[in-house]
């Protein structure tokens, strides 16, 4: 093999969402008004910017204000205001509305924005590259790098062009290595190189595990009758068991167009449970499916969250590097929200680098982005949430009661504070002891299957490539998964990447569907044995989703 081309640069980043623009931004920010040269490189997985971004999303502009305080002027695409809060909770049949004065700030969304976030990630990385900001979106950071000492100097890029068999195919192309001072990682939920670095460097010792839930979303375009710009409902309750963490949302946003989804805590017992058809069970329930009655679904996509919280929060800093926003876990569980928390991360972690680099320093530990993070706004706002999910594993009832108290009555300054010591992947309990669903047909109007969803998820990736879902064991799925949990991948799963299915002689086996892939990371997340291991395929892959 030839030794790979490499590029130097002050700061890389590995992400392009809106933690990883947001750093970039702020650095260059810093640097024009200093009057100082900093080169910024942002690398990108998707095809383009915004490709495999997914949320919601509900967004507070807090964050985005104090980045860039003339966005409206900038034309940032915030356009509806939240006007209404709905909190329904479900039963099969009915709906209960909580009061508006009983809900707790968490809950409240006045003066917050329903956006499209990939929208508002495109803008984000357009305002960077006006910067000077080098974005190159197609290409996916494969490997993480170290210098002699052991510090983080950078990331290189995956190959191209690799065929099924590990030869070179006509289109091959050799990975490229980037060098920084600092490498800001922000990948998002269970990110693959943040996964690498947290254990490498042991940055989650003496946190809670971490926690995670998948989201599932779908677009629609409704009757114009029945669409009311800038309203917000979320529910808790059916179709989901007391003893399972998860609600939806449905959000209107301008121009008739309704999103919708479900977000469901990975670390639900019973195998038999999926994710993808409760949430279309969901829109079947009599409250819900008149505002899909007459209208056309146009988007599907599912994602991962990092949703642990504050006591999950993994070190943020290693010789040479940071994580910033969700490929730490910044998200605020109880408000259902992440992206200012995001941008607020991405600007801490680019002051401390800046200061850095002013110093002449260099792949050291940016200290002053965790002290920063800790006397900021952000803390204080994750510190009054910290139990939020904890309660969840108590059940729904007194989760609800806890949280009001907690957010209600205290405000948030609650004297106790719980942990969890499970992490998701050991919840499962074997299929023989939990009760089997029956899930209903989806009917093709309101519910659907998972491959006409795939399809509109615009999902590609070339098939005669290596195999990007790994197995550190290829026995375990039959021996372990399929005998004790009664193959659950197949069901966690939201784009029917994982089938058992019978070889030529009678034999159960795993195939791996690689190509209808969305990138969520749940198979990495709650594999009971924790033997399928995500990692990048081909950059520019995967979804791409429509201003999801």
């Amino acid at each position: 093999m030839a030794e790979r081309e490499s590029m130097e640069y002050d700061v890389v980043i590995v992400g392009a969402g809106p933690a990883g623009l947001s750093t970039a931004i702020k650095l260059k920010q810093l640097a024009q008004t200093s009057n100082k040269e900093i080169s910024v490189c942002v690398l990108e997985k998707g095809s383009e910017v915004g490709a495999h971004i997914l949320s919601g999303a509900v967004m507070d502009p807090q964050a985005l204000t104090e980045l860039i305080p003339d966005w409206k002027e900038k034309g940032a695409p915030l356009n509806t205001a939240v006007t209404e809060d709905e909190f329904l909770f479900l039963s099969e049949t009915g709906a209960k509305k909580t009061p508006h004065w009983l809900l707790p700030d968490c809950f409240k969304n006045d003066g917050n924005y329903i956006v499209r976030l990939g929208e508002v990630t495109r803008w984000l990385g357009e305002q960077a590259e006006s910067l000077g900001v080098e974005i190159f979106p197609g290409f996916a950071a494969a490997e993480v790098l170290y210098d002699e000492n052991g510090a983080v100097k950078g990331v290189a890029t995956g190959d191209m062009g690799v065929s099924r068999d590990g030869s070179h195919s006509p289109h091959y192309q050799q990975g490229m290595e980037l060098h920084a001072k600092y490498t800001i990682f922000s990948e998002g939920a269970r990110g693959q190189l943040g996964r690498q670095l947290i254990n490498r460097f042991k940055l989650d010792e003496g946190r809670d595990p971490q926690s995670y839930g998948i989201g599932i979303k779908e677009m629609w375009e409704i009757d114009p009758a029945k669409s009311k710009p800038g309203l917000v409902i979320h529910t808790a309750g059916w179709p989901l068991d007391s003893d399972t963490y998860g609600g939806t949302f449905l959000y209107h946003l301008d121009n008739n167009i309704v999103v919708v989804g479900m977000v469901v805590g990975l670390d639900y017992a019973n195998p038999w449970l999926s994710p993808f058809e409760e949430f279309q069970r969901y829109k079947t329930h009599p409250s819900i499916k008149p505002y899909f009655e007459g209208g056309k679904r146009i988007a599907y996509g599912a994602r991962a969250i990092t949703a642990g919280g504050l006591l999950s929060l993994p070190k943020l800093v290693f010789p040479g590097g940071a994580l910033v926003g969700c490929e730490a876990g910044f998200l605020n569980a109880s408000r259902i929200k992440g992206s200012h928390a995001a941008i607020k991360t991405g600007m801490l972690a680019a002051q401390a680098a800046f200061d850095a680099l002013n110093a002449d320093r260099s792949r050291d530990e940016l200290t002053a982005y965790p002290e920063a993070f800790e006397k900021s706004w952000l803390f204080e706002e994750l510190n009054k949430a910290r139990n939020f999910k904890q309660w969840f594993k108590k059940g729904r009832t007194i989760a609800t009661i806890m949280t009001g108290i907690e957010q209600k009555l205290l405000g948030g300054k609650m004297p106790w504070t719980i942990h969890r010591t499970k992490a998701d992947h050991e919840c499962l309990r074997p299929a023989s002891e939990m009760p089997k669903i029956n899930y209903p047909k989806p009917d093709g109007v309101i519910s659907f299957d998972r491959l006409s969803s795939v399809f509109i998820s615009n999902t590609n990736h070339e098939e005669d490539q290596p195999i990007h879902l790994t197995l550190k064991d290829p026995t375990v799925p039959v021996r372990v998964n399929l005998a004790k949990y009664a193959g659950p991948e197949q069901r966690y799963c939201p784009a029917g990447v994982y089938e058992f299915i019978k070889d030529d002689n009678g034999e159960d086996k795993l195939q791996i569907n690689a190509q209808n892939c969305v990138h969520c990371k749940t198979c990495d997340i709650k594999d009971p044995t924790q033997n399928i291991v995500w990692v990048a395929p081909q950059g520019g892959e995967g979804p791409v989703y429509s201003g999801m």
